[in-house]
């Protein structure tokens, strides 16, 4: 049995997301072994409160034991079928339970590996579906500044942060990005009407600029998750939909973060932003992060539509091996019995304004820029100079956050100079508490230390 020592030395040779290469081999990561509700466990026996759920997808909390037993037995059942020529029930089952779940007519599902593969898969549906149409240059795909969609090929293209695009390439041609909509970047004297109003003309001006006929789908995130926690001017999905409609362009509504409750609500879409898409992917907690798997849902229309001109055949030729895996499939189904069972839906939309309450009272640190959020998905936003624009300032008071947080036991996830919170949904009050208190003095911590390190390096100038 390898000891704590010994895995951290073995996983330099692990290639991380997003490692920095020049750097492998140096990393002295957290080790984490045990998950219990909203808490995880290093290798040193130190509790954690996990703030992120993971990455957004923890929902129903670590170690449940009947997910557990569901995946245990579907896999002494059945492991594993090809999907190109047959099924198994928690496939068909899970896809039926899904649709019932989602807004309007999106009753269609295709499974995929993951968040990327259903943004992926979800767009190429997208040209699939113009190319029946006899509309082969209508294919345009319009998206947002710090829009995160996933890191395949086309959704790391469609995904819009710049700092993500260094040292790779993209495409170029098809995917055009505008300002996302985000209330800090509404100038001063400009009411809330006239701000929205300047939102929404960012996406008319650019299909004007590409071409009504070129676009073809409007690719948004209910919250701009990893953006920052960015929420949008009440109305404007509502009246971005308007806008693709008028310009016969789908919208695609990317749910792999709001949906499975993080809103309060299966899918947020429509709940929480009164809005049908043409298309939702999701994935995270569609298992609670227990299995890989994502999905995207189509609505009826476009299905009809590509019956009605496909001809004899229309082949969508896409897929993955694991498309609706079975043993993933099971743990779905499990995962929406425990929210559903447990009302767990329910305990989000009382307990998300609880935690936007207690995160504002953080306004009064002194390096606190903003605070923002929605349901159970929050965000601080820490400068060390309110104004400033020190990107290596701002990683370091980032890191600084995050390296007191833990210490003090509560895991952030740090992007940049931005704290960002989306803790499992049976998180409790005194919990969220906790949480705030924890994040409070970590930031306050590391305050000081930055005070430290400029008052010795002015007595070292002088």
């Amino acid at each position: 049995m390898s000891t704590a020592v010994e895995l951290k030395q073995r996983d330099n040779q692990f290639i991380h997301p997003w490692d920095d290469i020049v750097k492998l081999g140096g990393h002295q990561r957290t080790l984490l072994n045990k998950g219990e509700g909203v808490y995880v466990y290093d290798s040193e026996g130190n509790r954690l409160l996990d703030a992120p759920a993971g990455m957004w997808c923890v929902n129903i909390g670590h170690g449940r034991e009947e997910m557990a037993q569901a995946v245990y037995d579907q896999i002494m059942a059945l492991t594993y079928v090809s999907p190109w020529s047959m099924t198994t029930g928690p496939a068909a089952e899970f896809a039926a339970l899904i649709a019932e779940q989602a807004p309007g007519d999106l009753n269609h599902v295709f499974f995929t590996t993951g968040g990327s593969t259903a943004v992926d898969s979800a767009l190429r549906f997208v040209q699939f579906y113009n190319n029946i149409r006899g509309l082969p240059k209508k294919k345009q795909i319009i998206s947002q500044k710090r829009g995160y969609h996933g890191s395949t090929y086309l959704g790391g293209a469609v995904s819009g942060k710049e700092r993500d695009k260094n040292n790779l390439d993209f495409e170029s041609d098809l995917v055009h990005h505008i300002e996302a909509p985000h209330p800090l970047n509404k100038p001063a004297g400009q009411s809330d009407a006239e701000f929205l109003d300047a939102c929404v003309a960012n996406l008319e001006n650019m299909i004007a600029e590409v071409g009504a006929d070129n676009c073809a789908v409007f690719v948004a995130e209910p919250i701009l998750a990893s953006g920052g926690v960015i929420v949008p001017p009440e109305g404007y999905h509502q009246r971005c939909l308007e806008v693709c409609r008028k310009h016969d362009m789908l919208y695609l509504s990317d749910e792999v973060v709001t949906a499975f409750g993080r809103l309060g609500h299966c899918f947020a879409s429509e709940a929480v932003f009164g809005i049908t898409p043409d298309i939702i992917t999701t994935a995270k907690g569609l298992t609670s992060g227990y299995v890989p798997m994502g999905a995207f849902l189509v609505s009826d229309r476009l299905v009809r539509e590509i019956k009605e001109r496909g001809g004899d055949s229309a082949v969508f030729s896409n897929g993955f091996t694991y498309s609706g895996h079975p043993v993933a499939a099971a743990a779905g189904i499990k995962n929406l019995e425990i929210m559903q069972r447990e009302k767990l839906f329910e305990q989000a939309r009382e307990n998300g304004p609880y935690l936007q309450q207690q995160m504002q009272t953080l306004w009064d640190i002194p390096i606190v820029s903003d605070v923002r959020g929605l349901g159970l998905m929050a965000c601080v936003e820490c400068e060390i100079r309110q104004g400033g624009d020190d990107l290596a300032m701002d990683y370091e008071i980032g890191n600084l956050i995050d390296k007191h947080c833990q210490q003090l036991g509560l895991i952030v996830r740090p992007i940049i100079n931005m704290c960002v919170m989306s803790p499992p949904l049976t998180i409790t009050r005194d919990q969220i508490d906790d949480m705030v208190s924890i994040l409070r003095m970590g930031i306050e911590m590391a305050m000081e230390e930055i005070k430290s390190i400029e008052a010795g390096a002015e007595e070292r100038r002088n």
